[in-house]
């Protein structure tokens, strides 16, 4: 029998680019900052598309990791976190590799990255355009495992900035 996956693809807040740094170092500007919570507490205040995440695979970047950090205080319980290199300036197929991983007892992850990569992402599991500004976030759900993400049939339930 069948289990439906939900997967929750959220892109990183607005960095910091007035910083002489790796980008992959680039840390959270003050409106990053501000806006990160507002992730947190849109996903505690929609349980009816999100209803508790098992995990969280965050990108190695500075900026995603601040972003969860904040976003993540705004939820309970407290959700385990995996940061994962690959996730940094990857693209729609190297994510569904990340999430091909996943183990069945996972019903329901979260995805912090950066874009072009999510809204690709969002896109070709959909096969709908969806405009991921920063701190935007895209809910998508399937029936089947997390290996089904190949079969590119997710159902785009909702999207949202929560700033907006």
């Amino acid at each position: 029998m069948a289990s439906q996956r939900t997967l929750v693809v959220v892109r990183h807040a607005k960095s910091d680019w007035g910083q002489a740094v790796p980008d992959e170092e680039r840390q959270l500007n003050e409106r990053g900052r501000r806006e990160a919570p507002l992730i947190g507490r849109w996903l505690a205040d929609h349980t009816d598309h999100v209803d508790g995440l098992d995990l969280v695979i965050c990108s190695t970047a500075t900026r995603a990791q601040q972003t969860w950090r904040l976003a993540g205080a705004e939820t309970e319980p407290t959700v385990r976190v995996r940061y994962d290199e690959r996730v940094y300036a990857a693209g729609p197929r190297e994510l569904m590799s990340v999430l091909d991983e996943l183990a069945d007892d996972i019903g329901t992850a979260a995805l912090v990255g950066h874009n072009p990569g999510l809204t690709e992402l969002v896109e070709t599991l959909t096969n709908q355009s969806v405009e991921l500004k920063t701190s935007a976030l895209a809910v998508l759900r399937w029936e089947g495992t997390w290996a089904d993400v190949w079969t590119r049939r997710a159902a785009l339930v909702t999207h949202a900035t929560p700033r907006e």
